[in-house]
């Protein structure tokens, strides 16, 4: 006889698990709080998917199962991984975020055998992640230098637009993610010398990074400077602020040239349009930006690419560095073949 378990019960203690501390990564190390943030959209995904399909989510033990039993048992997993797969699709949702929930399963899988001692089988094993390639959206080095030297647009902002602008230069330039850098003291900042230099570990991938400090980078950090050395350089701001802000900027900043946008769902290639308007460049600016312009931007002038990923934080084995690579060499051609088609006109 079949023994089964409720699958979501399961599922709440794995994220309390996480939560809590109790599971850990294999290298020692606390699960990190938006992994958990992710491991709860997933539950609630599942629970919407069993509410409105009535699909009977559970688990089996598979020690005691026949052949024929192990038959039914592979094909249920087979059925709710096209159920639920197609569930999400059908919500809207892309190849990223089908493939990160699949994957969360896969690991509630491994923790029931691991931590729970349910013989669960390995029918996840099958469950097929789909990713895909998003586009990167980074400033151009000109749009960059505009922000970071031209008067007269500094003189139109408020001073809290300002304030974002000048944090968001920082980004740019020093290639730090969004979390760091509100992390920044004056710790992070030392003198040597007649250069400044910021050195801090990635909260992300706990690296450490040192990063010489162009004057107009020193500049910002000595306007924000706080006077307590454990006091946040840049203060707080909420991500979604600083996001609607950026965009506000962008505009201003006539940053509103037409992109095109596209996502995939389930390997097709779906291309995005604003509702009743173009898809333009200053509507995309984010966050995200900074750290990609800043790698796309050593790459386009000329670092070369094992001092890049030093600055960034990239391993040798990265694979998403390539992706930063391929698209400053696309940059590189397009710019070369402005210079080539002069020189064939006469």
């Amino acid at each position: 006889m079949k023994k089964t378990y409720p699958f979501l019960p399961l599922f709440t203690q794995f994220v309390k698990d996480c939560e809590s501390g109790k599971r850990l990564k294999k290298n020692g190390e606390r699960i990190t709080k938006s992994s958990v943030k992710s491991y709860v959209y997933v539950l609630n995904n599942l629970s919407k998917f069993c509410e409105e399909t009535g699909f009977d989510l559970r688990i089996c033990d598979v020690q005691k199962l026949n052949s024929r039993e192990m038959v039914s048992e592979k094909n249920y997993w087979k059925k709710f991984y096209k159920n639920f797969t197609g569930y999400l699709y059908k919500k809207g949702c892309f190849d990223n975020y089908v493939g990160s929930s699949i994957k969360t399963i896969r690991v509630f899988f491994n923790y029931l055998q691991s931590d729970k001692n349910i013989m669960v089988g390995d029918f996840h094993k099958n469950f097929y992640v789909r990713k895909e390639e998003i586009d990167i959206l980074v400033l151009s080095p000109e749009q960059l230098k505009f922000l970071i030297h031209d008067v007269d647009f500094d003189a139109s902002l408020t001073e809290n637009q300002r304030r974002i602008k000048e944090i968001f230069v920082f980004g740019c330039t020093t290639g730090l993610r969004y979390s760091d850098i509100f992390m920044l003291t004056s710790k992070n900042f030392e003198l040597n010398g007649d250069d400044w230099y910021l050195k801090l570990k990635s909260k992300k991938t706990k690296t450490f990074t040192s990063v010489k400090l162009p004057p107009y980078a020193v500049a910002i950090y000595l306007k924000y400077k706080p006077k307590h050395s454990k006091q946040a350089v840049f203060g707080k701001i909420s991500l979604f602020n600083f996001n609607r802000m950026l965009k506000l900027i962008g505009e201003k900043a006539n940053f509103v040239s037409e992109v095109s946008i596209s996502r995939e769902q389930q390997g097709k290639t779906k291309h995005l349009q604003a509702r009743d308007k173009k898809n333009r460049f200053c509507d995309k600016m984010s966050s995200h930006m900074m750290r990609r312009t800043a790698i796309t931007t050593l790459l386009i002038l000329g670092m070369p690419e094992h001092l890049v990923r030093k600055v960034s934080g990239h391993s040798n084995a990265s694979s998403s560095f390539n992706r930063y690579v391929h698209y400053a060499q696309v940059y590189i051609d397009q710019e070369i073949d402005k210079v080539y088609n002069k020189l064939s006109e006469y």
